[in-house]
């Protein structure tokens, strides 16, 4: 054995075994002179020696550990339940496990019992993180890009930042995700993404190009979905917001709705839809170019079934509370403190913003979704989005040849609010 490193195990046995019989014909002096020398050779503590001395000194199997507080039917609920809400963090998903098995057992996507509920509201966070990553979850992160522009007719729109701890739903940042691609020439799609503040409750649309005319098209579409009212609008400094066409269309669709905006280059001044901007979009569709009608058509579909997902099973968490620290002699830091997670429906039916038969309404529309099969449909339309083709930058005709094999012409451009697109501008590109 090297002197120059530390006893294994055996060793250390073997030693006391050979020193044993001397120690206990030894005397009081002369066994606490034997016992520093055992604690300098073994580097045991004091009375460990004296325990290892009084015991057999024999190497023995390990004793069984503790038990599984919860059995494999906790697992496969986790899961399920996980998949359902397309992995999110242990912390959004466990106070929700309750109401979400039911939900999912009443489509016959669990199996609930009594004992799989008591489990699912006594289990704790961490022991659901570890569950999880014993699973391999992961998710795809994607960075996100937002362009910024100053414009003199943004004078008159105050710029600031709304406040975080806005408890009245209607306060919307707005934000305009484009879809170019590597190439902005030609007409692309954009998704227009509207984030209340107060209850987190999420609206899209997809529009193709950026004129005054798609655009009131996806704001009046996005109004007419709204369960509440609208108090304020707060986009970036995007011409596509403010030009002299949209300041008078919010006068007369929305009567008294405030307009601000936030300061340029500071995304920190929207960070809700600066961040679903991730979550929500780049998330499924990625930094891939979609500039045809038939994009348009399918990603409104995809928004349809992500505002049932989101609103109605994406628990969300919202921040309660700031705590400025200072030491003295450190610098001072923030203590940030999150409120239990809910889904922006639950959040929307604890305030006054929402009638009782507009919320029965609502409840009805969340029972009667699986979020599950809900989720798979958001995927299996992501992949019909990427897999459609894309039109040749600088032609126009592109657009109707994608058209003519996918949907029907007269009936799609008949409705404009179907998919942002308006016959007029259509023609007057192809002039």
């Amino acid at each position: 054995m090297s002197t120059s490193e530390k006893m294994t195990i055996d060793e250390q046995l073997k030693y006391l075994r050979r020193m044993r019989p001397r120690y206990r014909k030894a005397g009081r002096k002369q066994k606490g002179r034997m016992l520093d020398d055992m604690v300098a050779v073994t580097g045991c503590s004091r009375k460990h020696v004296i325990e290892l001395l009084a015991g057999d000194l024999e190497r023995h199997a390990r004793r069984g550990r503790r038990g599984r507080a919860y059995g494999p039917e906790v697992d496969d609920a986790l899961r399920v339940i996980h998949e359902a809400l397309d992995y999110i963090c242990p912390e959004r998903l466990t106070p929700n496990l309750v109401w979400m098995a039911e939900q999912l057992g009443s489509f016959g996507e669990l199996t609930v019992t009594e004992d799989l509920l008591s489990q699912l509201g006594r289990i704790s966070v961490s022991t659901v993180g570890r569950y999880l990553r014993r699973m391999g979850q992961d998710q795809r992160c994607l960075p996100r890009r937002a362009p910024r522009r100053e414009k003199a007719i943004l004078a008159g729109i105050p710029m600031m930042r709304l406040p975080w701890d806005i408890e009245q739903p209607g306060y919307f940042e707005v934000d305009l995700v484009h879809h170019s691609g590597p190439s902005a020439t030609g007409h692309y799609l954009h998704t227009i993404q509207w984030i209340d503040i107060a209850t987190g409750w999420s609206e899209r649309r997809a529009v193709l190009g950026r004129s005054y005319l798609v655009m009131q098209d996806a704001f009046r579409s996005i109004l007419s979905r709204l369960p509440f009212p609208v108090l304020c609008i707060h986009p970036d400094n995007d011409s596509a917001f403010f030009n002299y066409h949209m300041q008078q269309f919010w006068g007369q669709i929305v009567p008294g709705v405030t307009l601000t905006r936030s300061r340029p280059y500071h995304k920190n001044d929207n960070p809700h839809v600066e961040q679903a901007n991730r979550t929500g979009v780049r998330y499924y569709l990625g930094h891939s170019r979609l500039d045809t009608v038939a994009h348009a058509l399918a990603a409104n579909q995809l928004y349809a079934d992500l505002g049932v997902y989101n609103n109605f099973f994406q628990p969300t968490m919202h921040l309660k509370e700031k705590v400025f620290v200072q030491q003295e002699g450190q610098p001072s830091r923030v203590i940030r403190r999150h409120d239990t997670p809910r889904t922006p429906f639950h959040r929307l039916c604890q305030t006054d913003a929402i009638s009782p038969e507009h919320k029965a309404q609502l409840e009805a529309l969340r029972d009667a979704a699986n979020p599950r099969q809900l989720r798979q449909q958001i995927y299996d339309t992501v992949e019909e989005i990427l897999s459609l083709p894309t039109a040749t930058p600088g032609r126009t005709e592109s657009v109707f040849e994608t058209l003519s094999h996918s949907v029907d012409f007269e009936n799609a451009v008949g409705d404009p609010l179907d998919f942002g697109f308006r016959r007029t501008e259509v023609l007057d590109e192809l002039d």
